[in-house]
């Protein structure tokens, strides 16, 4: 019987049985070391332990804010094993963020660093120390074996059932906060068993690289991997950012299978398009957003040379990340059908099923749906509706998303039913950019629209409006970095438009297609970049954007720059420099003198730190 076909049980169970058989082999790689899984075992044990120590119960949620690393899969498993729920917190996102989600989710124990930037009240921190998990672990009465397979109910609380929450991921939200979508134990087991069945993770362990942040839903179906006896490849910032970094990352751990957007997909394209070596064919999963038909069909022509291979996954976070599944093969995009286990179904505003080749909404039914929305009801009633095809008590997701279903049962996507949008793989919702925006205290509104370019890729593109007591307008600068303060840096707009007043159709309704297109500054006349940390941004600007001429007082928005070029570009000045340069501070120096000025900033204060004086 295949594992989707039986009742969802826990992962952990899992992972008991490949600690009992294969102790030695590599469970976790990452920039800290590597650990086997015995000690995979021990490591976790000993911290869940520690939770539990704490007051830790079944089903209480657990923050876990570290860095990437083989310690941030420890803390993931560990607090399953002390039968409560995480709350991954990615330490790159904005302080003020995570302290709103840490709070909304009701987090009382987070695994972190108390210096992790954010300093939520009522809060008890665990301490994980840097350096590897082995020194890290607390002291506690349970040994450093690993546990049979008997011995895990008794370790999480003996209680836990498949509708146990499993985790808690926040996404975007229209009234300008995040919200927490809560998913249940059983419901991540059923989701590895039907990738399973499909066919897209093998029968054999395989070598996943990690590559999406833990706050995004599609980590959970690379890290949980190591449940099943994979090797999980922690790719660190650096890692994700650099091409040829990764390829010989990659290539070094012999890593098969890796989980990227198709806007990540044209940034390591080059490098990804290598064949290996060693004849290994990388497996791609490619999520987070509709696969261009340009990148289809260079997908679908990298297999047939035995390059790479990919899978395209769609999925809502709201229904355990992944929903359908299909081969990248042929000339045109589709989501596939229903993974093993779910149903999918195409409805009219009437909840009637149409006929093939109608457009309608998807509405997803099956194991894997999450319990709902964390503190918001009248929500989880709204989105998560009963089905009236199931039996009762049965409920499906409503997911926004307008399909059309072909002959052969596989599914197109067509668009969005809602202001909801996915950009550069994340799901966001315009509204919460705009209310974020609507705050700084010289607008009166903004509307917030996605922007079609052919040279640099969709842009988020800010419409704002001052408001009638405004001193002065604000600069493009000052409204991204104000937007970055809160903000993670892929919901920043990159260009902004100030209007007297938004523009309205004859009936009174937002005329968008009067909106202007960003016009971008005239070149400012001013002398080449002239000192080391200006030459040095300029070469890096020169390698990101492709452009030869850079000029001091050149806006790397207005050449084109985003959220992934911006990684891109931390990346190379902590290579150079060794500078820990954040994203954000792209965003608040933007002009390239600007930039070089702050990178000045952090060097004299590396050097005074270090006790050189220069």
């Amino acid at each position: 019987m295949p594992d989707s076909a039986r009742p969802p049980t826990d992962l952990l169970q899992r992972f008991a049985r490949v600690v009992r058989d294969h102790p030695d082999r590599t469970a976790v790689r990452g920039g800290d070391g590597e650990l086997t899984f015995a000690a995979l075992d021990a490591a976790t044990a000993r911290l869940a332990a520690a939770l539990l120590a704490r007051g830790v119960a079944r089903g209480d949620r657990v923050g876990v804010c570290l860095p990437r690393g083989t310690q941030l899969v420890v803390a993931l498993l560990a607090v399953w094993r002390a039968g409560a729920s995480s709350v991954p917190l990615d330490p790159q996102y904005p302080a003020e963020r995570l302290a709103f989600m840490t709070g909304d989710a009701g987090v009382r124990v987070l695994i972190g660093r108390p210096d992790a930037g954010f300093q939520p009240e009522g809060v008890d921190w665990v301490d994980v120390p840097s350096g590897s998990p082995e020194s890290a672990a607390p002291e506690t009465a349970f040994p450093e074996t690993a546990f049979p397979e008997t011995a895990f109910p008794e370790l999480a609380q003996a209680g836990t059932t498949a509708l146990d929450p499993a985790y808690t991921i926040f996404t975007s939200g229209s009234t300008g906060r995040p919200k927490g979508v809560e998913t249940t134990r059983g419901g991540v087991a059923s989701l590895v068993a039907a990738l399973e069945e499909f066919g897209a993770y093998g029968p054999d362990p395989r070598v996943v690289g990690w590559n999406a942040s833990v706050a995004f839903d599609a980590s959970v179906q690379q890290w949980a991997r190591v449940c099943r006896g994979d090797t999980v490849v922690v790719l660190d910032e650096d890692d994700r950012k650099d091409p040829q970094r990764l390829r010989a990352l990659l290539d070094r751990w012999a890593v098969t299978d890796l989980d990227l957007t198709p806007s990540h997909w044209e940034l390591l394209r080059p490098a990804l398009l290598e064949a290996a070596a060693d004849g290994r064919v990388l497996r791609l999963f490619m999520g987070g957003e509709p696969v261009p038909e340009r990148t289809w069909r260079e997908l679908a022509r990298a297999r047939e040379a035995g390059v790479v291979e990919a899978v395209n996954l769609y999925g809502p976070t709201e229904c355990t990340v992944d929903t359908t599944a299909a081969w990248i093969t042929g000339e045109a995009p589709h989501i596939g059908g229903a993974l093993p286990g779910g149903r999918l179904l195409v409805l009219d505003d009437g909840l009637r099923e149409l006929p093939v080749g109608a457009e309608g909404e998807l509405y997803v039914a099956g194991p894997r749906l999450a319990l709902g929305y964390v503190n918001r009801p009248g929500l989880t009633a709204a989105r998560f509706v009963a089905d009236p095809s199931g039996p009762p008590g049965a409920r499906m997701y409503r997911t926004g998303d307008v399909v059309r279903r072909t002959g052969d049962g596989t599914l197109e996507f067509v668009g969005r039913a809602d202001r909801q949008v996915k950009f550069r793989g994340y799901r966001i919702e315009l509204g919460e950019i705009e209310s974020v925006l609507a705050d700084h205290p010289e607008l009166a509104t903004a509307l917030v629209l996605v922007r079609a370019d052919e040279v640099s890729g969709d842009r988020l593109v800010a419409y704002c409006v001052p408001g009638p007591r405004a001193s002065t307008l604000p600069v493009p600068e000052e409204l991204r970095g104000y937007a970055a303060r809160s903000l993670p840096g892929f919901m920043v707009p990159t260009d902004f438009v100030t209007l007297e007043r938004l523009p309205l159709t004859v009936n009174g309704k937002l005329d968008t297609a009067a909106l202007p297109e960003p016009q971008q500054p005239a070149a400012p006349a001013s002398a080449a970049p002239a000192s080391e940390s200006e030459k040095l941004i300029a070469d890096v600007w020169s390698e990101v954007l492709v452009r030869e001429q850079l000029s001091a007082d050149d806006d790397f928005f207005a050449l084109g720059g985003h959220s992934l070029l911006a990684l891109r570009v931390v990346a190379r000045l902590k290579r150079e420099r060794g500078l820990a340069v954040a994203v954000k501070d792209v965003y608040r120096h933007p002009r390239l003198s600007d930039l070089a000025g702050h990178v000045d900033a952090l060097t004299r204060a590396g050097n005074a730190a270090a006790g050189t004086g220069v």
